[in-house]
């Protein structure tokens, strides 16, 4: 039986993208397929921010 990992390797990779345009406009020139998603993280990464934000909505 196959590796079920190796079998990966043998379809085409598809790729969705979240946050840095760069690794995403790197794949389009590639010919990968790829969606690019602007995701930044809630409050800029602050924690103590993210809280109190989850507090009020």
């Amino acid at each position: 039986m196959e590796n079920r990992v190796n079998v990966l390797f043998t379809k085409q990779i598809k790729i969705v993208n979240f946050g840095i345009q760069s690794f995403y406009n790197d794949n389009k020139k590639q010919g990968v397929p790829s969606v690019h998603v602007d995701w930044k993280p809630v409050a800029g990464g602050n924690k103590e921010l993210e809280s109190i934000l989850d507090d009020i909505l």
